[in-house]
């Protein structure tokens, strides 16, 4: 029996139907040893210049690695069948370290798509795991965790709890917050347009006014504008030019990861981590006519090639179905322009193409068939005709004045057969030279200049891609670390800074010039290739980058002056009588006592530090220890009573809610659950009870949890201002509109 160790279950189904009972296919669900996660985990060797890792594997991990380790004990051959990138060469040198097995000895086998031939192929042409690839992976392992638990305490330390700073992080988040500056500092620009159409309804331009050419900002005011409106009235115009030129259209390149991302966020209003989720489903097998199977190549990649067989098959569908006028003489070969490596050897295309939207829609989920289709599409286009337009120009030539009209149409439409167009055609009327043309409408227009668009989350990948920052693994995650982290809002498909992104650029410009500056992180990008190609050694650039940033950190903990507020408010703390204090924190300001953490006295302030009174509802009812007043107070499990004699008396009670059924099922049991009272406040509790012991503080859903091996249920709830959706069972919390969005 031979073992084949993948990453993904799915994969691993996918890979399994296709072999023989001579297999066992497993997979290790990712990363299964790794750096720890609450602790450095890196020793520095001062004297032989080394950045030593310390790897581990992680308890959740373990019984993976138990049952890699039983199956590789049986197997005669171990292969390693992880992802063809750097990521996925580190994952599979990784899990040889845990399994114990000397990594060079296992036979590593690669593949772009999961498909029975391109599996068998790869079993035939076994590799061995490139040491190269994995200490690039490495150095950008641990120049990230360097970077991560240096800087990130020292932000949190200076500025505000809860902040981070990351290498490509850092850099992206500058990206956004100079957009905003340019935004901010834009002065808009008066100009006027003539708004013209001559007779038979064409719009045409004013280029020219008394010998003096004019531009979109030509025109600066009311006066000039009025100045030349009444020249154009009193002007005869007639044709004195008429142009008509062929021009082509190219056909677009295949997709690569960031092209992918982007085409579907503006035609399909994905985001990008939606993007590669569906993408990451279709690589790894759906169902098709003839089984489950990998339906398009591996989606982390930053390279435009094209296998030659695949390129056959599509010229082959082309000529048969739209004909030889379709397809050119040779196949097109494109090449990539953007800065950086390849993470993989060929685009983002499908594996089958018999398998077709059309036979696809009754297999794929809805999401899945709309992304589908993109990448069929687009790889179907990329070896077709261009398209061809008749460009058509008309020019009207006065005594004083003169103007151009534009417009064209499509004479073959090429690749637009598959993909279609939107653009219309602005066909002009058969006119000749010399002919009069007689104005039908004339009308002066203000206009105001328009700041720079801020980046939506395309167009922000788009610019990562050009400047060499990231690749394409990062490109998602750093966005939606940037999100998560409270740095960015999207809004619209725009991304707005927040206020303490300016406050982080700014410090970081300051103190941290190279971590945010575009160059600095795509020249590292290319160290990092480097080491991939074995030019660079990996201990040399982390040691080298280790020293001159730990210099750093250490001049910022001295220089960078505490943006904490700590104000001295002249009263004294009715608890133990230090000084009070306005303080900011990550909700606002407020007043604490200055003897913290001995005295956590607090009150509630506005943002200039006046005490806010709370607002507090006597119940009709007293308290039982000391006869005062109850009052209604709120707490992390919602409301409650307390004594008003607080805190001479601390008696406390819960509040009783209306019992009230819910129309969710029991997730345990199929039983009906129901709000009940408890002296820990209501929850949610099953009418089986005590047979079965089903509870929540918060009325479940019929959400299943995606986490690996919960059962439990999802319910909405309120986590830190924020809404998610929390597990019953786990406590896992997924952001509401990731899940709202799939429902």
């Amino acid at each position: 029996m031979n073992l084949i160790i993948v990453e993904s279950p799915a994969k691993a189904r996918t890979i399994k139907n296709f072999l023989g009972k001579g297999y066992d296919v497993i997979a290790s669900k990712g990363h299964i040893r790794d750096l720890p996660k609450s602790r450095f985990g890196i020793t520095i060797d001062e004297e032989n210049h080394e950045i030593v890792p310390k790897y581990s594997v992680a308890k959740e991990n373990a019984p993976t690695v138990k049952e890699i380790k039983e199956k590789a004990k049986k197997a005669d051959i171990i292969y390693i069948a992880t992802d063809e990138d750097r990521e996925g060469e580190a994952i599979g040198w990784h899990i040889a370290h845990a399994i114990k097995k000397d990594p060079q000895e296992l036979p590593r086998i690669v593949f772009h798509e999961i498909t029975k031939t391109a599996i068998k192929h790869a079993l035939e042409s076994a590799r061995k795991i490139d040491m190269k690839m994995v200490n690039a992976q490495q150095a950008r392992r641990l120049l990230d965790r360097i970077v991560g638990y240096k800087l990130s305490p020292l932000l949190a330390s200076k500025i505000q709890k809860g902040l981070s700073g990351g290498r490509v992080q850092s850099s992206t988040l500058k990206l956004v917050v100079e957009r905003e500056r340019e935004i901010k500092a834009f002065i808009p620009q008066e100009y006027w347009t003539i708004d013209t159409v001559f007779k038979t309804n064409i719009d045409a331009n004013l280029i020219k006014h008394k010998d003096e050419k004019l531009s979109k900002l030509s025109i600066e005011n009311k006066e000039q504008a009025e100045a030349i409106t009444k020249s154009v009235q009193n002007d005869t115009f007639k044709i004195a030019k008429i142009e008509t030129k062929q021009r082509k259209s190219a056909t677009p390149p295949p997709f690569m990861t960031s092209t992918l991302q982007q085409t579907a966020s503006s035609k399909l209003g994905f985001t990008p981590k939606k993007t590669m989720m569906i993408a990451q489903t279709l690589y790894e097998g759906v169902k098709t006519p003839d089984g489950t199977s990998g339906v398009i190549t591996y989606m982390r990649t930053d390279s435009l090639n094209l296998a030659k067989e695949a390129v056959g098959a599509v010229r082959g569908i082309i000529e048969s179905r739209y004909g030889k006028k379709y397809l050119p003489k040779t196949p097109k070969v494109y090449t990539k322009k953007s800065k950086g490596a390849q993470e993989a050897h060929e685009a983002i295309r499908p594996t089958m193409l018999q398998f077709t939207p059309e036979v696809a829609q009754k297999f794929l989920k809805p999401d899945e068939i709309k992304l589908y289709r993109l990448i069929y599409e687009r790889f179907m286009a990329c070896q077709m005709e261009d398209a061809l337009f008749e460009q058509q120009s008309i020019i009207f030539k006065g005594n004083e004045n003169e103007y151009r009209a534009s417009g064209r149409k499509l004479i073959f439409d090429g690749f637009y057969a598959v993909t279609g167009t939107e653009d219309k055609d602005k066909l002009l009327p058969s006119l000749k030279e010399g002919e009069k043309a007689e104005i039908q409408t004339l009308k002066p227009e203000q206009h105001f200049t328009e700041p720079p668009a801020r980046y939506s989350e395309a167009s922000l990948i788009k610019k990562l891609e050009s400047e060499g920052v990231g690749r394409p693994s990062t490109y998602a995650p750093t966005i939606a670390t940037l999100s998560n982290r409270t740095y960015v809002t999207i809004e619209k498909k725009q991304i707005i800074p927040t206020e303490v992104a300016f406050t982080v650029t700014e410090i970081l410009e300051k103190h941290f010039s190279n971590i945010v500056d575009i160059n600095f992180t795509a020249e590292m990008e290319e160290k990092l290739d480097e080491v991939a190609e074995g030019k660079e050694n990996w201990q040399e650039l982390l040691f080298d980058f280790y020293e001159k940033f730990m210099k750093q950190i250490e001049e910022g903990k001295e220089k960078i002056v505490s943006l904490k507020l700590a104000k001295p408010l002249g009263r004294n703390c009715p608890k133990c009588g230090s000084e009070l204090l306005l303080r900011s924190g990550r909700f606002g300001n407020f007043i604490a006592c200055s003897g913290f953490p001995k005295c956590k006295y607090t009150e509630q302030c506005d943002e200039e530090g006046n005490p806010v009174e709370k607002k507090e509802t006597t119940a009709d009812e007293k308290c039982d220890k000391c006869g005062a007043d109850m009052i209604v107070k709120n707490g992390r499990n919602g409301e409650f009573l307390a004594c008003s004699n607080y805190p001479d008396c601390k008696n406390t009670k819960s509040i009783n809610v209306e019992e009230k059924t819910s129309e969710t099922p029991c997730p345990d049991c199929g039983g009906k659950i129901s709000l009940k009272n408890s002296r820990r406040g209501p929850f949610w509790g099953c009418e089986n009870y005590p047979d079965c012991k089903f509870i929540s503080k918060f009325e479940p859903t019929t959400i299943t949890c995606k986490e690996k091996g919960c059962k439990g249920v999802l319910a909405p709830r309120t986590y830190r201002n924020k809404e998610v959706y929390e597990c019953v069972k786990c406590k896992a919390r997924t952001p509401r509109e990731e899940i709202d969005e799939k429902q």
